[in-house]
Order: structure tokens, then sequence, then C-alpha cells
């Protein structure tokens, strides 16, 4: 971060905002994770989001990291010593739409918004891409990129302030009761097996095949693989995994968050990952496995399913959602703007 001045753990910004006892400082490892899940917890209640990090989940996400050095690519803000909020960017090579993307992502607590600390974490995570661009072949374009719930009113206001655009929307949908679910059988040749560790890596290639025709797609990493493998979510007993012979051709990786139910005194699961190879596309796959999943999730005594969705995918995944009785419950949008 050449355009600012270090002292230690301390970083002196030329834009910060003159409030008595706040200083910005570096990532300082295992010591950070609780303070940043405070922060997490705050934001998050606050702009109505339904979505709990734990501990567990943070640190095994900061494990597993790629295009990103936290001790590095990462700001937090502290005000007489408690962290009030943080800042980390990370790049992707984004292969669906052939550019390099800066990615950037932005907590702060209720309490000190809207006094400048937005705009002087924004433009220090800017200037961490531009010196990472210089690494990258000049064959592609690179953007800066970020994304907010329409919750998040005021980040969404500092977003449009310094000059992105809106590229993208998407929506989190509930479908608010487990009842009525649609008949949906799988077509000829295809059947559900048990999710077997033996399977777990032709699982997640499965996935990658299919993701490639999404908007956005970035290639899966080893990393993202061992990530996704010990994380807190992966119930590999809930998954619905189609077979064609000895191929995984679609998938429904269901889960449960006991946590987030707890918090909210609620009975949610999730359907989540729902692909489909290519040449198995519109014969039903999906649609029977999200039923078989509404179905399990139902028997487990949850009273509502829960996903997330690009309001632009071309497979026609909306409207295979609202089919099946989900209805959008909050937008999101991805912003950008070139680097």
């Amino acid at each position: 971060m050449s355009a600012m001045a270090v002292m230690n753990d301390v970083v002196v910004l030329p834009d910060a905002p003159a409030i008595p006892g706040l200083v910005f400082r570096r990532f300082q490892g295992e010591s950070d994770y609780s303070k940043m899940v405070a922060v997490l917890d705050v934001s998050r209640e606050f702009d109505r989001i339904d979505y709990v990090t734990t501990l567990e989940d943070l640190i095994n996400s900061y494990t597993h990291l790629v295009h990103c050095d936290p001790y590095q690519d990462m700001l937090l803000a502290e005000v007489d010593g408690q962290v009030i909020g943080y800042s980390r960017t990370e790049w992707f090579k984004n292969e669906g739409e052939q550019f390099y993307e800066h990615y950037h992502l932005h907590f702060l607590m209720p309490a000190w918004r809207g006094q400048g600390i937005e705009p002087t974490l924004f433009h220090a995570m800017e200037r961490q891409g531009r010196e990472r661009v210089t690494a990258h072949p000049n064959d592609l374009p690179s953007y800066f990129s970020t994304e907010v719930l329409e919750t998040q009113t005021v980040l969404e206001a500092v977003i449009q302030s310094e000059g992105y655009h809106a590229i993208r929307h998407y929506y989190n949908m509930v479908r608010p009761t487990l009842d009525d679910i649609p008949e949906a059988p799988l077509p000829a040749g295809v059947e559900v097996r048990p999710a077997r560790p033996e399977h777990y890596r032709a699982i997640w290639e499965e996935m990658q095949e299919a993701f490639q025709d999404h908007w956005g797609y970035v290639p899966g990493t080893e990393e993202n693989y061992q990530e996704w493998l010990n994380g807190r979510l992966f119930q590999p007993a809930l998954w619905q995994i189609a077979w064609a012979g000895d191929e995984v051709i679609g998938t429904v990786l269901a889960f449960i968050d006991e946590a987030q139910n707890r918090k909210y005194n609620r009975r949610r699961g999730y359907t989540e990952e729902i692909t489909v190879r290519r040449p198995w596309r519109k014969h039903g796959v999906a649609r029977a496995l999200i039923a078989r999943s509404l179905q399990q999730l139902k028997a487990l005594g949850m009273t509502e399913a829960a996903l997330g969705v690009d309001t632009e995918n071309l497979s026609g995944a909306l409207r295979l959602y609202e089919s099946m009785g989900f209805r959008p419950v909050q937008r999101g949008s991805i912003y950008a703007k070139p680097l």
C-alpha cells in the first residue's frame, strides 16, 4: 500500500476522517478472528441480513484464501482499541466475462457509518488493487468490484458515489412453507445415490463444469475444494446427487444452518449448489432434485427453505425456483468500475 504510511501495524491513510481514537491497522492473525465475527454479527443484524458467520467459518475461509494475503490486503478500523470494521480485497480471473476482478468487501458497525470511514477504506482497497494489477498480463481488462444488499443503504450510497455501476443482480429467495411440494419424478436413466467420500471429487468436478455457463464464472482451486470439504455446512447426508451410469449429472447440496436457525428462531433448510450438466438440462433433473430435497428437509422438521439466484441466469433458474414455490425476499447487486 505505497500511498499509505505504515508504522508497525498501524497504517496512516491520507483521507482518514478526524475521529478521536480512530486508527487503521493491519490484520494481526488469529487474535483478530473473534473481533471480526463481532463486527459481522452487529452489522448483519442492523442490515437485516439473515446470515451467520461463526468463528469456525471465518477460520476455514481465511485458511484457504487464494489471491489474497490478509496481512497485506486487509485493513481493520479501530476506535480506542475496539475493532469497529474491516475491509479486504482479493483478485480473480473472471473466466466467464474474461477480465480480472479486484473484489473488495466492507463491514462497519452501524454507529460509525456515514462519518467518512467507508470511503477511506474503499480508497485503500482500490490502491491495493492498482498495485496488484501490475502482476497480471495485459491481455484482459481489469475492474474493481463489490456487492451490496438492498438493506445496506449507506454502503450502497458510498459505492455509487465512488463511480461504481450495478452490473448484475441476485435474489435471496425463501419458500415459506414445505407444504404442497410439487411432484417431480427423475427422468429415465437417472438415479439418486447417497454421497460418499469417494464421490466428493466427482461431485465437485461436476459443479465446476456446470458453473462454467454461469455469469462471472471463476474456476475453483484446490484451496477452494479444501475449504468446501472442511466447511461447517458441508452436510453430504442431505445432498441429492443425480447419476446417469457412473457419471454425476446433477446436484442439490442442501444444508441446515443450526446456528442461524437458533439465532432467528426458525426451522429453515437451504437448497443450494443446484447444478445440472449441460447434456441433461431441460429434462427435469433440477426440478426433481429440488423436490426431493424439499421433502427431505420437511422430514427433518424444517418448515421453510431458501436459496440464492442470479436474476439473469440464462438457464431459467429464477423461473424454475418460482415454480417450486420460492419467492424473492431480498435483492443484492454486484457493482463494478474499470480499474
